[in-house]
């Protein structure tokens, strides 16, 4: 077996900012695979490391030299190689080229059929690792980019880092390998925690790096992480179950600011638990990265956890000194939040004319107007009386009037939950404030729904006016732009109205487009309302893919315009079962509905005359006139299931029509007659599906 050794890169600069380490870490490693394959170097599994202050790769089991390569590759037959007087043809030189030789290096020898060809042979010598590592350790370091960071230059230098870079430890076994970059050159040191370990520290070979760095007071990304989660939990435990709020995001930025992390708990006023928990929480999580704490019961503590990156000696200066930080900070959320409340919700209301909803579509208080009277549709719809109606109105109405409280200017994340608290405060009924609060859910896949009715029309108002406008401006979402996110709003609408059985989209689709059309926007309104149906469509088509549906029952219930959420859905997984579980008689069904569709002529009618019938024409007519019955009354029961066995019943008939009964008769009134019954029986399955698409994909 070849020699191998450990490969360790490790680039040193100024602490580098926490948001675009993981994508550089990640970089590093597609980086370096990339480099030493391409080099032809062998090499094992490789690792890729982060601190504030450096980036590093340690490369397992890099052999020391390539593998020499001697490759043999047969060309064109000598008759082809060579003219009549041995000279080397287009077909030899062309050859010889592509294999970076001259044509009079080929070489010519039989292969074993009785045949002469002219054979290239190359040969690629090893190479010992060092010099290779060496260029592509520099090229490494060059390549990284920083999205949305401006790389650094510094002293004389024209290379560029997202921070000057300060050492490069590079090194093959215990050999240093010769790395320059930005007039910084490689050594065997590394430099530890700035007061934990000060100053330079040599690492013995690639293996002892991660206790080298311990020493000297640094861990690496792995025991960071684990290190602050362990101490989250003994942090818990003393206080008896409980919970520290640590979101992933500012998580992930806290394991990378810190080198050495070491968990303290400050305190703040207790006079700052009268303001709203989530403006507090976002202000320490947002602005001061530290994590709240919550009571056994839920409720917000005094308490917070700093992630110290100092020595933890000076523990108790460093408490003091963020203690004095939040209280400034917590400081500036109470008093937006106590000047919000002295201005009436009816006053923030009108300032929203000042506020731009989208360019064409108007400002947020023209929006507002539109989702009053879109929200009190969706109640109706919904099956509620004018009291809730009422209620989605005021609530609609008050919605985005937080946008221009000082509380939210401040904290954006908070809008409607602010609004929530101020619509409490100034008397307004529960089930407003709470609408009010709820009306951007769901924000994201897994989100929860708004509880109530309310809360529901009014989210389903909000996000409806945004789709119709968009698609009324002619600005639906493509494949690469979605800036007002209309799919996440689509896929909100069709949960919330899930919820709601009795809703129906298309009359909410009208409402909502004839709001923008009395503003004075002009648009296509009957074109418009279609291609919003066809999004909607899509959507439940993706929805019931993910559910398991096939995709042809898909098709099949998509054709007949079905939008409403929760009948699509039924619908798609009534017909997919009744396939499951009959799968010859749905099979043999939508064969025979496509031959029906085919031969049946819709200008016709679906109006016959029986005394023209033989027995299977009169077993078809009586088996159609029975189904549509069955039919028409299950889906006026919503009974889907119904629907399908009904369906299924029609299988025998018309197999036995098609078995006994010549459809193109030379007589043209039997003739008509029997196209007219094909048409009744395709008429049967217009409201259920296109049962043809069941066939289309056999």
């Amino acid at each position: 077996m070849a020699e191998t050794k450990d490969f360790l890169l490790e680039v040193g600069c100024e602490e580098m900012p926490s948001a675009p380490l993981a994508s550089a870490q990640a970089q590093l490693a597609r980086l370096s695979a990339s480099a030493l394959t391409d080099a032809g170097l062998a090499h094992g599994a490789i690792e890729c490391h982060s601190t504030p202050r450096r980036l590093s790769v340690l490369v397992h089991d890099v052999a020391m030299a390539t593998e020499e390569v001697h490759e043999v590759r047969r060309g064109p037959a000598t008759g082809i190689a060579f003219d009549a007087e041995g000279r080397p043809t287009k077909a030899a030189q062309g050859f010889a080229r592509k294999m970076g030789l001259g044509a009079e290096q080929l070489v010519v020898r039989g292969d074993g059929d009785g045949k002469d060809y002219v054979f290239a042979e190359t040969s690629i010598p090893s190479r010992p690792a060092q010099p290779i590592l060496s260029a592509a350790a520099k090229r490494l370091i060059a390549s990284l980019e920083w999205p949305n960071y401006r790389s650094q230059r510094w002293g004389s230098e024209h290379a560029t880092f997202v921070r000057p870079v300060r050492w490069i430890c590079a090194l093959l076994g215990d050999e240093v390998i010769p790395v320059s970059f930005a007039d910084v050159t490689s050594s065997n040191a590394t430099r530890g925690h700035r007061v934990l370990g000060a100053g330079e520290h040599a690492i013995a070979n690639p293996s002892a790096y991660r206790e080298t760095l311990r020493s000297a007071g640094v861990m690496l990304e792995d025991e960071r992480r684990e290190a602050i989660l362990a101490g989250v939990a003994r942090i818990e435990e003393e206080r008896g179950g409980a919970h520290v709020d640590t979101p992933r995001r500012v998580l992930d930025e806290v394991v990378n600011l810190c080198e050495w992390p070491t968990l303290l708990v400050g305190r703040f006023d207790e006079e700052f638990l009268a303001v709203p928990h989530e403006i507090i929480c976002e202000s320490m999580l947002s602005n001061q990265r530290y994590f709240p704490i919550y009571d056994a019961s839920g409720a917000l503590t005094r308490e917070f956890v700093v992630v110290s990156n100092a020595d933890p000696a000076v523990s108790p200066t460093v408490v003091a000194g963020n203690e004095r930080v939040v209280r400034a900070r917590l400081d500036d959320a109470k008093f937006f939040y106590d000047e919000d409340l002295k201005v009436p919700l009816d006053d923030f209301v009108e300032r929203l004319d000042r506020v731009t909803f989208q360019e064409r579509l108007g400002t947020m208080r023209q929006k507002v107007e539109r989702m009053e009277s879109l929200s009190a549709e969706v109640a109706r719809g919904a099956g509620q009386g004018e009291e809730v109606a009422r209620l989605a109105r005021r609530a609609a109405h008050l919605a985005k009037a937080d946008l221009v409280s000082q509380a939210v200017v401040e904290f954006t994340n908070q809008q409607g939950v602010m609004g929530g608290y101020y619509a409490k405060a100034a008397g307004e009924p529960a089930e407003v404030a709470s609408a009010i609060r709820e009306h951007y859910r769901p924000r994201f896949a897994g989100d929860a729904l708004p509880e109530g009715v309310v809360g529901k029309a009014v989210a389903i108002a909000d996000k409806l006016d945004t789709i119709c406008g968009m698609f009324a401006i002619d600005e639906p979402p493509t494949g690469s732009s979605d800036p007002f996110a209309q799919r996440r709003a689509a896929i909100g609408i069709i949960a919330m109205a899930r919820a709601m059985p009795t809703l129906s989209l298309r009359p909410l689709i009208g409402a909502a487009l004839d709001a923008y059309a009395r503003q004075g926007l002009a648009f296509d309104a009957g074109d418009v309302a279609e291609k919003v149906a066809l999004f909607f469509a899509g959507r439940l088509a993706t929805i019931a893919r993910d559910d398991g549906v096939s995709p042809d029952t898909i098709e099949a219930v998509s054709s007949v315009g079905v939008i409403d959420p929760d009948e699509f859905l039924h619908r798609a997984h009534a017909l997919d079962g009744a396939r499951a579980d009959a799968p010859e008689v749905f099979d043999d069904l939508a064969t025979a509905y496509a031959r029906a569709a085919h031969l049946g002529d819709a200008r016709l009618g679906t109006t016959v005359d029986e005394a023209l019938m033989g027995q299977a024409e009169r077993e078809l007519l009586h088996a159609c006139e029975r189904g549509a019955g069955n039919v028409e009354k299950s889906l006026s029961m919503r009974d889907f299931d119904g629907a399908c066995r009904a369906l299924a019943e029609l299988k025998e008939p018309i197999d036995h029509f098609f078995d006994d009964v010549l459809v193109m008769d030379e007589d043209t009134v039997l003739r008509e007659n029997r196209l007219r019954l094909l048409n009744k029986f395709a008429s049967v399955f217009s409201g259920v599906a296109d049962i043809g698409a069941l066939s289309r994909r056999k």
